[in-house]
């Protein structure tokens, strides 16, 4: 049985040594598992189905993981077939279950999913979800179980990737969610400040707030005065006649009920705060998300059975594409400053 190489979590060492033991040379997968990880994203139901049905039709063996690397810790796993995913792929969350696992972030902990893997004879996993499910692969991957990463997180926030399964159909939610509150906020002639998901990146805020027309949009990736960016903005619309405001701020910023009250006070326009909160996370995935989904969760198995692990698959530039777990996990990625720049341009 393999036992999981010494190493920094967090570290490159590990990694490139491991990179030099051809783990997988001259081995054909015959029996995999599947997870979801991390927060849940609509979509990820297709992937999964992808996956499953992708391995079933090339003759493999295919587990079920119940809760992420918890369940994988615990055991907690069941063979599936063809009809195992049968009417998963119009649902939002995941029929698979997602959690958090403390004890998967120690080494004891994954080499406790390594020996299980063993014990069943899973020889690879496909892991849905964000950059900490990844990470999770990729720990994996250093123990000897290969691992290919599909990108599933409404935040849009993994670098290699130009749209995750999930982001669309949230940001498709928070304009319908925008719309409605709209509505409210134009009868009384009011100014709502919407918050967004979102705690380290813009994505969702920006193009839901161009989508919905928003007055302004505060994000984090960029610095903003509540004077000049809203205020001023809402004396300067007033003068041309508006009388109704809608401002998008992401998680991130925070503090939008202080916010409400500090725009009324100077504005003497009636602020309302508004939470989105989790319905963002749920419903049925759009078109987008479930071709993409089913994209990805095929070519993952597809690495798999042609031997390849400690991977990512991503979307660029209308193509499936794959990247080192590694590469994909220090890969930068910025907002589109002219995108920012636009959106206030044509809102005011």
């Amino acid at each position: 049985m393999l036992k999981l190489l010494s190493f920094d979590f967090e570290g490159q060492k590990a990694y490139y040594i491991a990179c030099n033991i051809s783990i997988l040379e001259d081995k054909i997968l015959k029996t995999i598992g599947v997870l979801t990880s991390g927060g849940d994203a609509p979509g990820m139901n297709a992937a999964v189905r992808a996956v499953v049905r992708t391995a079933c039709v090339n003759e493999m063996t295919v587990y079920g993981i119940n809760r992420g690397f918890s369940g994988l810790i615990n055991g907690d796993l069941e063979q599936m077939n063809l009809r195992s995913v049968s009417d998963i792929i119009h649902r939002g969350g995941t029929t698979l279950h997602t959690a958090r696992s403390k004890e998967f972030r120690t080494q004891e902990g994954v080499q406790t999913a390594i020996d299980v893997c063993h014990d069943i004879g899973i020889e690879g996993i496909v892991v849905i979800g964000g950059d900490g499910s990844f990470r999770g692969a990729r720990d994996l991957s250093l123990g000897g179980i290969p691992c290919v990463g599909v990108p599933a997180t409404i935040d849009n926030d993994i670098s290699c990737c130009d749209s995750t399964i999930g982001y669309d159909t949230c940001l498709n939610t928070i304009m319908e969610m925008v719309d409605r509150v709209r509505d409210t906020t134009e009868s009384h002639d009011r100014c709502s400040v919407v918050e967004v998901m979102g705690r380290s990146a813009g994505y969702l805020a920006l193009n839901a707030g161009i989508a919905v027309g928003a007055t302004s949009i505060l994000i984090p990736e960029v610095s903003y005065d509540v004077e000049i960016n809203i205020i001023e903005r809402i004396r300067r619309t007033q003068k041309t006649g508006k009388r109704h405001f809608i401002i998008i701020v992401a998680e991130g910023i925070g503090g939008v009920e202080e916010l409400a009250k500090n725009i009324e006070a100077k504005t003497q326009v009636e602020t309302r705060s508004v939470v989105l909160g989790h319905v963002q996370r749920g419903g049925s995935p759009t078109v987008r998300d479930r071709v993409l989904a089913s994209q990805m969760g095929y070519k993952a198995v597809q690495l798999l059975m042609d031997g390849t692990g400690n991977r990512v698959v991503a979307m660029q530039k209308g193509e499936i594409v794959d990247f080192d777990i590694y590469e994909a996990l220090n890969m930068k990625k910025s907002i589109d400053s002219n995108l920012y720049k636009m959106a206030h341009e044509i809102s005011i």
